[in-house]
């Protein structure tokens, strides 16, 4: 089989497919120095119980090793990854910046949408991997091979960084120098080597001394930096948490109903002036995703909110969790108005909606004052001091 300038090769077709840059990396061989580091980090964050529900990061085989933490574990086949990334970022506002009092927060990357109807991404990129290989396949022989969008046996950004497409920030996302860090990423699993010579150089560390995304985490879920414990994040909290919300973070929440952007909004290499808009005709911007109403988005019934977000990342809180997120939204709003709506809510037959809107409800009852909050100031002490990103 012909692989040299295989690397070349998967970047080019790559970007011919749609993505806005690609690389590969090899899998580390079993008990090797790069293998065992990967996995002792994996399991101890499991095991320090920072996984909360998601039950599918502790699936183990039969020999009791975690699945995720070593990819020969799944796949003994699997000799490379392939990583692309697609830049989301949309020409819109930040969720720091300032925002109506009565405004929701729905993560950017679920504004995803083509001829103002939601697309879903996993779709989108899966369908363009899947070309990727076949034209790979069609230049270097056919090879064993598994397309993943967030469902692979692996962590992406972690081969992501090996293939050289980018560093992992302290926020834990990949950051590339060029595009920030809205990507989405889907890999190929390869039975292919990395050629000799053609390993991808990693990328130098740029996060400096900076740690304004630590610092505006209003939960506290980055407790250290690159180290995320994933039952204090709002992302977590309002997509994959299923129940009721622990009262202790329903303040840090804030505006969120569907995820979070803070720390990637607060990274300097987020900056307008760095981060290009992408142009995406598949993953266009959603405008009424843009700061919604909460009074829209709480007017939908479940028949509704499955209308409009059919095919959106949105739909994977369920109506019930997506409820419960609005209620404690409207609690943090300061907005009075709200009182009648979470009254009725406080009611109920669903447990998790009716205690979050009797905490609003007694929060707003308690704390008329709180409308107007928005930006920095409201979200985790200001702007604290950071490094200048160096220049490219």
């Amino acid at each position: 089989m012909a692989t040299v300038g295989l690397q070349g090769r998967i970047w080019v077709l790559a970007e011919e497919e749609g993505f806005s840059g690609a690389g590969m990396a090899a899998v580390p061989e079993p008990g090797s120095a790069e293998d065992l580091r990967e996995r002792e980090r994996f399991e101890a964050w499991v095991e320090a119980g920072r996984a909360g529900t998601m039950e599918y990061l502790k699936r183990r085989n039969p020999a009791g090793q975690l699945l995720r933490s070593s990819l020969r574990e799944a796949m003994p086949w699997a000799r490379s990854v392939i990583v692309c990334m697609v830049n989301y970022n949309g020409d819109a506002p930040y969720s720091t910046d300032p925002a109506p009092a009565d405004a929701g927060w729905i993560a950017r990357y679920a504004w995803t949408g083509s001829g103002g109807k939601p697309t879903d991404y996993h779709k989108v990129l899966l369908r363009r991997l899947e070309r990727l290989r076949a034209r790979l396949a069609g230049e270097f022989g056919e090879f064993e091979a598994r397309c993943y969008v967030d469902t692979g046996p692996l962590v992406e950004r972690v081969y992501a960084q090996y293939a050289g497409l980018g560093w992992v920030g302290k926020n834990t996302c990949l950051l590339n120098q060029k595009l920030g860090s809205w990507l989405f990423l889907g890999v190929i699993l390869t039975s292919l080597e990395v050629p000799a010579g053609e390993s991808a150089a990693l990328a130098a560390d740029r996060c400096g001394i900076c740690t304004r995304c630590i610092d505006a985490c209003p939960t506290g879920a980055l407790v250290a930096p690159r180290q995320m414990d994933a039952t204090r994040c709002i992302s977590y909290l309002t997509i994959e948490h299923r129940g009721s919300i622990p009262e202790d973070l329903r303040e840090g929440i804030g505006r969120q109903v569907f995820g979070c952007d803070i720390c990637q909004d607060v990274c300097p290499w987020n900056s307008r002036r760095r981060a290009p808009v992408g142009s995406d005709a598949e993953l266009e911007t959603r405008r009424d995703l843009v700061n919604p109403a909460l009074e829209w988005l709480a007017e939908m019934d479940e028949s509704a909110f499955g209308e409009r977000f059919f095919g959106s990342p949105v739909k994977r809180a369920k109506f019930t969790g997506f409820r419960r997120n609005l209620a404690i939204a409207m609690g943090n709003s300061g907005s009075r108005g709200f009182l009648p709506r979470l009254r009725e809510w406080a009611q109920s037959s669903e447990d998790e909606v009716a205690e979050a809107s009797r905490w609003a409800v007694a929060r707003l009852e308690a704390s008329p004052s709180l409308a107007g909050k928005r930006g920095p100031d409201a979200i985790g002490g200001g702007k604290p001091d950071c490094a200048t990103p160096e220049k490219s």
